[in-house]
């Protein structure tokens, strides 16, 4: 690793050091690629919601030797996904139907895995990390992009670069300044209000349960998804009509309270205990969104920079994780052979679009079993799922959950290491 000087010149920068954009660095330089991760935070400064890696994500990065540190660092294993209406079961995905060793949820503090990718990263003389430094504006020259330029602690860095990947999420600065329109739209008419709560000491995960489960209380028309967050916390996110957040909190913070009490019961207690302010609350805007275009000349964007999608059914990092992949040898050969047209940068758009199309679809039906109400959703397609479990159709559609597309591999042939 190097420090940040007023110009780098290197081979790939990349824009975000979220999963998406560390693991294609660790991928990158494992063959022997030179690349630059600009990130606009510093080391530990950012808040993550999203802890829960599936089976996909971490069978590439036990691959790439990256989950074992980062599971050595604290994490919570959850055998099953449930949806909850009182006392009944309406939805139960079993986990452990899967071949081990990745059989179940892991809900996972994001830094425990960054962390991990960047000491794998940091041991390449190749790769340079400029922490805390906010891309401004993008180089160019002839009309392709060839770098970026970032402010930092020390000043404006000029990063020079043959390809430049935005993984800077679904606001991507990258994408604005190449000129690329987000395709928003307003697919899911819900928004997710995030908190954490501590854990009642010696409590083994919440309300003892001998395994850990990912579950989800329907209580009215505002389910909230609940699930142990390591250490000793909490974590929950309480659905609400889209944009009507206002509304509810426009009541007040006791009203606020009763209401997350009434639809996550189980917490009631600790609800009204641990929320002291609407500052313990986290709002986060739920839409999806396809960029009109994934690649430009010398530019790509992977991850939510290139498609966006609701925290329902947990595909975010598995998302991010699989695009690296996929981009990985494309990189490669942009480097290799000279070519980062947007022709060539472009094949990765072609092969994850029919993945990404896959993922929206079935999380439109992951929202429709849990928002929907009525005799058939709390009579009828529990036992039609409890009889599904012992077809094989159950467990296509969990290795769909769990995987997506399974044939996505690490192209280990391009390491030099």
């Amino acid at each position: 690793m190097t420090a940040a000087e007023d110009e780098v010149t290197t081979d790939v920068c990349v824009v975000g050091a979220g999963p998406a954009g560390l693991v294609l660095a660790l991928l990158l330089v494992r063959s022997g690629v030179r690349v630059a991760v600009v990130e606009k935070s510093g080391s530990g400064q950012r808040e993550f919601r999203g802890e829960i890696l599936q089976p996909g994500a971490m069978a590439l990065l036990d691959r790439l030797g990256v989950l074992a540190g980062a599971r050595a660092r604290g994490c919570h294993e959850h055998a099953r996904f449930r949806l909850v209406e009182k006392d009944r079961v309406l939805l139960d995905i079993d986990y452990r139907a899967l071949p081990a060793p990745h059989d179940h949820l892991l809900s996972i503090p994001q830094p425990h895995v960054l962390d991990e990718l960047l000491l794998h990263c940091g041991k390449f003389e190749h790769f340079t990390h400029l922490d805390r430094h906010r891309v401004s504006e993008l180089v160019r020259e002839d009309g392709h992009v060839r770098g970026v330029r970032a402010d930092g602690p020390g000043g404006r860095v000029t990063v020079r670069a043959r390809v430049v990947v935005g993984a800077d999420g679904r606001f991507s600065k990258v994408r604005r300044l190449a000129g690329i329109d987000a395709g928003r739209t307003e697919a899911f008419d819900l928004d997710v209000l995030w908190f954490k709560l501590h854990r009642p000491d010696g409590a083994d995960g919440a309300e003892g349960q001998r395994e850990r489960d990912v579950r989800v209380f329907r209580a009215g028309g505002s389910p909230v998804l609940a699930y142990d967050s390591f250490p000793d916390r909490i974590q929950l996110g309480w659905t609400l009509p889209h944009q009507g957040y206002r509304q509810v909190v426009a009541r007040g913070l006791d009203h606020v309270k009763s209401e997350l009490a009434a639809a996550a019961a189980p917490y009631a207690d600790l609800i009204h205990e641990q929320i002291t302010s609407l500052r313990d609350l986290s709002l986060l805007d739920v839409f999806s969104g396809r960029a009109e275009r994934w690649a430009a000349d010398g530019l790509l964007l992977i991850g939510d920079a290139a498609h966006t999608h609701s925290p329902i059914g947990a595909q975010g990092i598995n998302l991010a994780v699989q695009d690296a992949v996929v981009a990985h040898p494309l990189l490669v050969g942009a480097v290799r052979t000279g070519d980062a047209s947007r022709a060539a940068l472009g094949a990765f758009e072609e092969l994850r679009a029919p993945d990404i199309r896959r993922v929206a679809k079935l999380q439109a039906v992951q929202s429709t079993a849990m928002l929907s109400h009525g005799t058939f959703a709390t009579r009828v397609r529990p036992k039609l799922a409890s009889a599904l479990r012992h077809t094989p159709v159950y467990r296509k559609i969990l290795d769909a959950i769990a995987y997506g597309n399974r044939s996505i591999g690490v192209a280990e042939d391009l390491f030099l290491d």
